[in-house]
């Protein structure tokens, strides 16, 4: 039992220090939403901040990689978190939303390193054995954030004003910093032999990357493929509101309820799993956790009330939990870390574009024909889509890139 206890102490604390994190991104997501449409009054300008961080993604994904694989995760992690905290706390003291804006921009260029390092990182410090579980306790925790951050927003907002609310925001990251700290380095650099990040630098990362893909296939299709899957997720997700009011009639306490209820889906979800992801495949974890949160989307886009809509959003808060946790494993077990910041940042950029483009076409047809039907239709696309890549997911002649057996060789940053 102290053994055990011992081996996860350090998994236990990145898990802390992320969680605390997660619930400052939500606070954040809360406050910025009110203090932008209070200074503007306008829909549109709120809209406008969902897009900016997938622009940033656009134009920093291509050297963020090169960047961090040269460098101590650690040190680029902790950086990240007092930046964002540094950056949020200047929010209050901006003089008009195009300064907001900026603020923005650079928050979301810090979580843009944050993102591909913290992958490497956890995967450098949590044994391939382990991975499965500490994942499928991220999902609780993450789940738990959804929850916690907007309800601790509100209170503080309620209790406070939106510009205390920030400050206190930040010393959320602050104190995530703080633990990290706490956390060994997990690798060695070697400051002599980092690279300058120049264009060619980057050219030559990127023809790494690619040797990579061409190399692996497989892992290269069932990644992106997941991701392809989860976009139409992201397009019916950006709908959600008008949807729920203007199509099923919902009110916005309605609207508020089923978001808690979807969290508290999550939590069941993220409880369960790792109580007993030792005993569930992780080719089931990720085959049967897409397949139920497409039907649950699917379930979603044929509502017509508010028991419905329910059903729908608890199916696909719960298993939401399953796919993320499996499909993060899969990740893990199967990328090279020398490499993992590069790849990462490339497939993320490859994300944010499609987010992009299916924000925008999701739009579009809502507007030219009917958002009921882009809803049914993204729903059913969806799930067929999760039909196919479970079919390649089940493949008997591809278990080897599911193994979850002890990898010896990352025991020691443990």
């Amino acid at each position: 039992m102290n053994n055990k206890l011992i081996e996860w102490k350090n998994p236990s604390l990145l898990l802390l220090s992320l969680g605390i994190a997660g619930i400052g991104d939500f606070i954040y997501l809360v406050a910025i939403n009110i203090i932008v449409y209070q200074m503007t009054g306008s829909a549109a300008a709120v809209a406008g901040l969902w897009i900016v961080g997938p622009i940033v993604n656009i134009l920093t994904k291509f050297w963020t990689g090169s960047f961090i694989d040269y460098r101590s995760k650690k040190a680029v992690i902790i950086s990240t978190y007092l930046l964002r905290a540094g950056f949020i706390a200047l929010i209050p003291l901006a003089p008009n939303v195009f300064v907001i804006y900026i603020l923005l921009v650079f928050l979301s260029i810090a979580k843009s390193f944050f993102g591909p390092s913290s992958v490497t990182y956890i995967t450098m410090l949590v044994p391939k054995g382990k991975r499965k579980r500490f994942n499928s306790i991220r999902s609780f925790t993450s789940s738990g954030a959804f929850i916690l951050g907007p309800a601790i927003g509100g209170v503080l907002i309620l209790g406070s004003s939106i510009e205390a609310t920030l400050w206190i925001n930040a010393l959320f990251f602050v104190l995530a910093a703080v633990l990290f700290m706490k956390l060994p380095k997990v690798e060695n650099i070697d400051r002599a032999s980092i690279p300058s990040l120049t264009v060619s630098q980057v050219i030559s990362d990127f023809k790494v990357v690619n040797n990579f893909i061409a190399q692996n296939k497989y892992i290269t299709f069932v990644y992106l493929a997941f991701m392809g899957v989860l976009i139409f997720s992201f397009a019916m997700d950006a709908q959600e509101v008008v949807f729920t009011q203007q199509v099923i009639g919902l009110s916005e306490l309605d609207y508020s309820l089923l978001i808690s209820l979807t969290g508290i889906g999550s939590v069941s979800g993220g409880i369960l799993l790792s109580i007993f992801s030792s005993n569930i495949s992780l080719k089931s974890m990720m085959v049967y956790g897409l397949l139920m949160t497409a039907v649950g989307y699917v379930i979603y886009a044929f509502s017509w009330s508010f028991i419905s809509v329910m059903a729908g959003f608890l199916i696909l808060g719960f298993f939401i939990v399953f796919m993320n946790a499996g499909l993060a494993t899969f990740y893990q077990n199967n990328i090279p870390v020398a490499l993992m910041g590069r790849i990462t940042s490339i497939f993320q950029l490859f994300q944010s574009v499609l987010q992009i483009v299916f924000l925008l076409a999701g739009g579009v047809f809502a507007d030219f024909i009917s958002l009921r039907m882009t809803i049914v239709a993204l729903a059913l696309v969806m799930l067929a889509g999760a039909i196919v890549l479970a079919f390649f997911v089940i493949k008997p002649e591809k278990a080897k890139y599911f193994e979850e057996e002890e990898d010896a060789a990352n025991e020691a940053y443990v």
